[in-house]
């Protein structure tokens, strides 16, 4: 029998307090989140902004634009997204192995679907291809990130990192790597053998789980 759906802000208050939030439906932790009573407030948003994509790309000026939703309400529901995506970013213990473009697409397109600017990363490895450490290099603009091969490996270096996968977003949604991400890729080659990391892959994300991976297309 499917959970019972609870819309009063009281109940599902006491639910999450309990471990049941997964009893609670989306609108109704919405409104939790904004501080409403009602759980047609939080429907109202995931109307207009639907899971996942729609609330991972939300801005301030998108929520107050709903009725009844102010800067603090609105402040508390993107800082919820923000803790979401970072602990999504950091991962777990179990250090999951990078094997090929779809492990890469797997761990990252959750956090960078629905972002409106390029953010570039270098996923570190260790000699077994385990994740030791997400490391977000760079923060662009909507179709361009700023990247200098010292901060790709700066972090790396720290970590003692056996080899990275570098990863960036589209926002477009087009997954097909331009001219100067592959100009990119091929200067972080040359960097990581002087250094002893090796570049294993450089993977694009677009949109709905797209991604394109340049080694496989022969581009590095």
């Amino acid at each position: 029998m499917a959970p019972r759906l609870v819309g009063q802000c009281a109940p599902v208050r006491d639910l999450v307090l309990c471990g049941r939030g997964d009893a609670v439906s989306d609108a109704a932790l919405v409104s939790l989140v904004l501080g409403h009573a009602e759980e047609a407030v939080g429907r109202g948003v995931l109307d207009r902004h639907p899971l996942p994509e729609g609330l991972w790309s939300l801005c301030a000026e998108d929520l107050m634009c709903h009725e009844g939703i102010g800067p603090a309400a609105a402040a508390r529901l993107l800082a919820s997204l923000e803790l979401s995506r970072r602990a999504a970013l950091r991962g777990d213990d179990r250090r999951p192995v990078i094997s090929g473009p779809e492990d890469v697409a797997r761990l990252c397109c959750p956090q960078m679907r629905g972002l409106d600017r390029e953010h570039f990363w270098a996923l570190a490895l260790n000699t077994k291809n385990q994740l030791v450490r997400t490391i977000e290099v760079s923060v662009g603009s909507l179709n361009a990130s700023i990247v200098h091969p010292r901060e790709v490996f700066k972090d790396a270096v720290k970590v003692s990192a056996a080899s990275i996968v570098v990863v960036h977003n589209h926002p477009s949604g087009d997954p097909t790597p331009s001219g100067a991400d592959i100009q990119l890729t091929r200067r972080l080659v040359k960097a990581g053998d002087v250094l002893g990391i090796e570049v294993l892959d450089h993977v694009v994300i677009g949109g709905s789980g797209e991604h394109a991976s340049l080694r496989d297309l022969g581009l590095m």
